[in-house]
This record gives C-alpha cells, sequence and structure tokens, in this order.
C-alpha cells in the first residue's frame, strides 16, 4: 500500500512543483542563459519534427511506387497465373465443328 502511495505523490506536478523547478533552473543557468536554451531546445525539436516528417514521406513515396509497380509489371522471374490456378472455375472447351 505504502509503494503505490509513493508513485502517486510522483505522477502529478502541480504548480509549486513547476516553480520549484523553474527557480532551480534559474539558478543554475542564469537569467541569460534560459533564453539561449530555450531557443536551443527550440531548434532541436524542430529538426527532430522535420526529420521524423522526412522519413515518413521517404517511407510513403517507396509504398506509392511499389504499388503502382505491382499493378502495372509482373514481378520478374514469375508467369501469370490461369483461372484455373486462382481458384476460378475453367470454361468448358466448346465441341469442334
Amino acid at each position: 500500500m505504502a509503494h503505490s502511495l509513493g508513485i502517486l505523490a510522483f505522477s502529478s506536478v502541480g504548480p509549486m512543483e513547476l516553480l520549484v523547478i523553474f527557480l532551480v533552473v534559474l539558478l543554475l543557468f542564469g537569467a541569460k542563459r534560459i533564453p539561449e536554451i530555450a531557443r536551443g531546445l527550440g531548434k532541436g525539436i524542430r529538426e527532430f519534427k522535420g526529420a521524423t516528417r522526412d522519413i515518413a514521406d521517404e517511407i510513403n513515396s517507396a509504398g506509392r511506387e511499389v504499388q503502382t509497380s505491382s499493378k502495372s509489371e509482373p514481378v520478374a522471374g514469375t508467369t501469370p497465373r490461369s483461372k484455373t490456378e486462382t481458384g476460378t472455375p475453367a470454361k468448358p472447351s466448346q465441341p469442334a465443328e
């Protein structure tokens, strides 16, 4: 029971905790360095988002290329299946006249 109460005590950060954290950061880095740190952090986050967006776009474009090439061209080294191989019944041949 005491263990679960300890976890609950650290589960939320209230306004007093945020104020204490801000004061500690202010004391450690000083008022002049905080804007520089925030700018650097912002640039890092923007670069990370841009990189993840580029990777997602590259994956999506590769997927579209695979889909369009698989629809228009058969895969090399394979032969197209006949209707009987795909599970649909073949039409009976017409009698010779």
